[in-house]
């Protein structure tokens, strides 16, 4: 019990991300699998409105070399500026996801990460710490 009780204690903003948690598999149960990314984006955000939890929705992040912007990025939300949300529709996590979310939190100074895998099975969430 108390090493529960420490893991939960150790956790980074668990009310917050306990409600987006609930939020999103509110959000895959009401509207199910085979939709594109924009659309699980859309009626999350929604969502959020309803629960008025306060986000922001494609940020713009730059991609700066030499003092030049060569590109850019954009996340998905970032959610009452603590946490970075990204969302994919696969089956299987993969290794370029745990990297641009931790860009992501490094780039934005936040400290909690969460990439939500739509699968055909329902919703993985995996969390990731700055």
């Amino acid at each position: 019990m108390n090493n529960s009780k420490n893991k939960i204690n150790n956790l980074i903003y668990p009310e917050l991300s306990y409600e987006i948690s609930g939020l999103l598999f509110k959000l895959y149960n009401e509207l199910g699998y085979g939709y594109q990314e924009k659309y699980y984006s859309r009626a999350f955000a929604l969502l959020l409105k309803e629960n008025k939890i306060k986000f922001k929705r494609e940020i713009c992040v730059p991609i700066i070399f030499r003092d030049k912007i060569i590109g850019r990025y954009y996340i998905d939300f970032v959610i009452d500026d603590k946490i970075a949300l990204e969302f994919k529709i696969s089956n299987e996590f993969r290794n370029q996801y745990t990297q641009q979310i931790l860009s992501y939190l490094k780039s934005h100074s936040l400290k909690l990460g969460l990439v939500v895998l739509f699968t055909s099975k329902g919703i993985e969430i995996k969390r990731f710490a700055n």
